[in-house]
């Protein structure tokens, strides 16, 4: 039996699935809402599998380094990626914050149009992790509502402020 934990969040955002897969893949909008409350910084954005996002959270003097690894993408269905620590040359590394923090992490999101809504899930679980960085996982996932919650927010409000563009053009 597998006793790994998974996190998972679902949301359903006000608005059409090609709006909503659109703030999750243009690097421009992703840096909006994804970190909030820190200066997000997308590196590099190759949406294809084996394609790379690099993203780098600034705040108060410090960088905290991630890069994601795509391992399958299906244009407004789901994403797939290998969601890892590195350090400022973009290897897998320990998180400097949180060095039981698991090295890699299985991030899949789901997009499915429902209405003139769409329905986002996403999961997280620890891959190829030590028990100590399962444990530091599991203590946490209670905790990961809150910035995962902070960057809908955002998209929300992006959200109504795309639609509304269109709406002018």
């Amino acid at each position: 039996m597998d006793t790994t934990p998974e996190y998972a969040i679902e949301r359903s955002f006000a608005a059409p699935l090609d709006l909503v897969w659109r703030v999750w893949t243009d690097p421009d909008l992703l840096s909006r809402w994804y970190g909030p409350g820190v200066e997000t910084v997308v590196h590099a954005f190759d949406l294809r599998p084996g394609g790379e996002w690099r993203n780098e959270m600034i705040w108060g003097g410090n960088s905290n380094y991630q890069k994601m690894v795509f391992q399958e993408v299906l244009p407004q269905n789901r994403m797939v990626w290998h969601h890892c620590s590195a350090d400022a040359d973009w290897n897998i590394a320990v998180n400097s914050m949180m060095p039981d923090w698991p090295r890699v992490l299985l991030t899949t999101v789901t997009f499915e149009s429902n209405g003139d809504r769409t329905d986002v899930r996403l999961t997280q679980t620890p891959l190829d992790a030590s028990e100590a960085e399962v444990e530091c996982f599991a203590a946490t996932m209670s905790n990961m509502d809150s910035g995962w919650g902070s960057g809908y927010a955002i998209i929300d409000e992006m959200l109504i402020e795309l639609q509304a563009l269109e709406a002018q053009a």
